[in-house]
């Protein structure tokens, strides 16, 4: 673990100009420099970087931000590997935090069981290419599926032989690799806290070791650092049968877990940040053949259903991402079970069924590369076409399975985060199905409705099942994220943003010192006082990125040496970074900096901030108002509400207090009511 003040060192050494200078010639431009993206395919220099603030930005597809976040996205590191990059490069020594002995254990357990992998790797390759079994079985199933050399080299593939006389147990323990890495021994609380590769099974009889792999081929599962985290085998064609776990991975350990690893990444990382985009598919031999195709940006879930640790995985990349499936029946159900997680997480989401009785791989087979890659772009759809093309037909004439199919996607639709995708997905969906915008707008309102419901009954149950441990109030990969609040009290964005961007520049500056109980006095940050002003008018901030700029800035607000700009915008989540980077230098200053490089100095007032911060929440709220009295009015415009007398007259009577309310709220922001 590295500790604060070493981390500090790293962010305060690393030098923006430097740093990018690795990766990108760069001009002088005034007190700038400037130079062709390296995200995206830059033609003319758009890519600025900015020695006095230390950040760089692209003014054609946004990227940008700290020395940090540019390590990070352009080497697609986490935020301790972007660190650990960053600290080689300046020469500064990693001072771990004082561990205790079982933590020492620990890393000296991961550290082992890495070195381990990395030894199995080589064995496995060198049984794939150096035995006559290896060539004969193992290579021979490889060249059969037509695999060229480069690409088997490329994913480092391997064979692990079913010999007496020839086993990776008896060879590594030769090696003087130990027997507790070899194996795994199992934590019953947590299986990801297990120790040991599992690449060997002890037997409870005699006490020898035995391959777990023996008679498969294998693929090394690379970490997003590049370190062999464990081991895909496939049973050969010819033993098959009978046999019921065609695939096996590694056991679930604290350096390996199936359902957070996908398959390709490493070799994937940066073709996905530089398209732009992800393409996931369910195998091994799919990504390999679409590599061989020509198409590199693309992970394999392993065979398991797709998880939401995969899924941050590869958001932390893109949020663009097209989902390849078998064209049969289990493709198909499997495509429907990954759809709402992507869409739950945010992510733009297409989907591409191959044709019936093809997989990437086989697809591969028959096709050119040319024709491979014609095939992906011009046959990808969004989740309401896809949906449309699978039920709409066989649900003509029958209103019920026509109404299922609507429900279908109307359930997909309530789980999108954000406000404007959802009122585009409804208007398609509208014009697809032929049905009113609003009907397919209210059904879209109850389901979010009944999803909060839904996820507040579930935290229920596992605050009652909190006695029982840690795990029963985790959730587990796979389960549906919290639904998002409905936005019946909705602030205006760029109001939201607007807030947030005093957040990310000035959050920990104390603005107000507030009288408790006792008669002390505590002072309040801009961003607390923000917070519980909201809080205490029954409003949020609905938009994902920037409530938790918030919470966080609230959270920390009193923590020794925090400072809101610098500590988001080197953020380790790359969204939120990318948010504060943006809102710390606003877009007409960005625009000065484009062009001549002058940065004007801000007004560091508390007053005009307090009075600022006061104008805005007052505006958001006269804002939230003015739309409670048009919900009111639309209300008792309705004949069966004007029949019901004592509903009425309780509307008439809230309508009066909400203008009340309305008359004071906007003589405070100097507005104007009209009658």
């Amino acid at each position: 673990m590295i500790d604060k003040q070493t981390i500090d060192k790293i962010l305060q050494t690393a030098d923006i100009v430097d740093v990018v200078s690795d990766f990108v010639t760069l001009k002088r431009a005034g007190a700038n420099l400037k130079g062709l993206c390296p995200f995206h395919d830059d033609r003319t220099p758009s890519f600025i970087v900015s020695p006095a603030k230390n950040i760089c930005h692209c003014f054609a597809c946004g990227e940008g931000g700290s020395p940090l976040n540019f390590i990070m996205k352009h080497e697609s590191l986490t935020f301790p590997d972007a660190l650990r990059y960053l600290a080689r490069k300046y020469n500064i020594t990693i001072e771990e935090k004082e561990l205790t002995d079982e933590q020492k254990q620990a890393q000296t357990d991961r550290d082992s069981m890495f070195i381990v992998n990395e030894w199995a790797n080589k064995w496995f390759q060198e049984q794939l290419y150096q035995t006559d079994d290896g060539r004969a079985i193992g290579l021979a199933y490889f060249r059969a599926r037509g695999f060229r050399d480069d690409i088997l080299k490329k994913f480092q593939v391997g064979y692990c032989p079913d010999r007496k006389d020839r086993s990776l147990g008896n060879d590594a323990l030769k090696a003087g690799y130990k027997e507790r890495y070899l194996v795994n021994i199992p934590d019953e609380h947590d299986p990801k806290q297990s120790i040991g590769t599992g690449l060997c099974m002890k037997n409870d009889h005699t006490g020898g070791l035995r391959d777990r792999f023996r008679g498969r081929v294998m693929w090394p599962i690379y970490s997003q650092s590049g370190r062999v985290a464990g081991f895909g085998g496939r049973v050969l064609d010819m033993a098959t049968k009978g046999v019921n776990v065609k695939y096996m991975n590694s056991p679930e350990s604290i350096i390996y877990s199936k359902r957070n690893e996908l398959f390709g990444l490493f070799q994937a990382r940066q073709a996905i940040s530089k398209k732009d985009l992800c393409f996931l598919v369910e195998g091994y031999t799919d990504v390999m053949a679409m590599h061989q195709n020509g198409i590199e940006n693309v992970v394999a879930s392993s065979g398991t259903a797709l998880t939401q640790g995969q899924i941050a995985i590869i958001h932390r990349l893109t949020s663009n991402i097209t989902v390849i499936y078998d064209g049969d029946p289990a493709g198909i159900k499997a495509s429907e079970r990954g759809i709402d997680l992507l869409l739950a997480a945010g992510m733009n989401v297409k989907l591409l069924l191959l044709p019936d009785g093809d997989d990437p791989d086989s697809f591969g087979r028959k096709h050119t590369a040319q024709e491979y890659q014609q095939y992906i772009a011009s046959h990808q759809v969004d989740f309401i076409h896809y949906k449309t093309g699978l039920l709409m037909e066989e649900a003509k004439g029958d209103p019920q399975a026509l109404s299922n199919f609507i429900n279908n996607i109307v359930r997909s639709i309530a789980i999108i985060p954000d406000e404007i995708t959802r009122v585009l997905y409804v208007r398609q969906a509208s014009q697809t199905v032929q049905m009113s915008e609003k009907i397919i707008s209210d059904a879209v309102s109850r389901q979010m409705k009944a999803n909060r419901e839904e996820w507040a009954k579930e935290q229920e149950r596992r605050r009652r099942n909190e006695a029982r441990g840690p795990q029963a109030d985790t959730p587990q990969a796979g389960e549906p994220l919290p639904p998002m609040e409905e936005e019946l009290m909705s602030t205006d964005k760029k109001k939201e943003e607007l807030l947030t961007q005093m957040v990310v520049r000035k959050g920990e500056k104390v603005i107000i010192e507030v009288e408790e109980e006792n008669g002390s006095k505590r002072p309040l940050t801009l961003a607390e006082y923000i917070f519980y002003n909201l809080q205490g008018d029954g409003l949020y901030v609905h938009t994902p990125v920037y409530k938790r700029i918030l919470d966080e800035a609230v959270a920390r607000a009193h923590e020794e040496g925090f400072e809101a700009n610098r500590h988001f915008i080197n953020h380790p989540d790359p969204e939120v970074s990318k948010t504060a980077f943006l809102l710390s230098t606003d877009q007409e200053t960005l625009s000065k900096v484009h062009q001549n490089g002058n940065q004007p100095e801000e007004e560091d007032d508390t007053a005009q901030l307090a009075d600022t911060v006061n104008h805005l929440l007052c505006d958001i709220k006269l804002g939230v108002v003015r739309e409670q009295l048009k919900h009111i009015i639309e209300q008792v415009k309705n004949p069966a509400v004007k029949a019901d007398k004592e509903r009425f007259a309780s509307l008439l009577n809230e309508f009066k207090e909400k203008k009340e309310v309305e008359r004071i709220l906007a003589k405070q922001c100097g507005d104007r009511v009209m009658g």
